[in-house]
């Protein structure tokens, strides 16, 4: 049974930095695309960043420059590295990784970006 599960989330103070690992567990042949997904805490989200499986990363306007999606194929790990933190960044942020063919979720990691 595959399993994912994001990390690295936490409290920063503005202009500061994180790394969300997003790891995936189980039976797994390989990670085709990944997508970073952030809910904010009135419940609107949106896709911040996306990795295919071929081409260059999508980025939303609002993360473009600052943060930068990375997919570690030999750990089954997708990364989001994120820098200049703002505290519109304050959300909880979700992996979901194309794993064989299906799309998987964790439950979440929440970035409190606050001074």
């Amino acid at each position: 049974q595959v399993q994912v599960v994001e990390s690295g989330g936490g409290l920063v103070q503005p202009g500061g930095s994180l790394n969300l690992t997003c790891a995936a567990t189980g039976t797994i042949f390989g990670i085709s695309e990944a997508a970073w997904y952030r809910q904010f805490p009135g419940n609107e989200g949106e896709v911040v960043a996306a990795i295919p499986t071929s081409g260059a990363n999508y980025y939303s306007m609002s993360v473009k420059g600052r943060f930068t999606a990375s997919r570690d194929n030999a750990n089954n790990m997708v990364i989001l590295r994120m820098n200049s933190l703002k505290p519109e960044d304050t959300a909880t942020y979700y992996c979901r990784p194309r794993i064989d063919g299906v799309v998987y979720e964790g439950k979440g990691t929440l970035v409190t970006v606050s001074s």
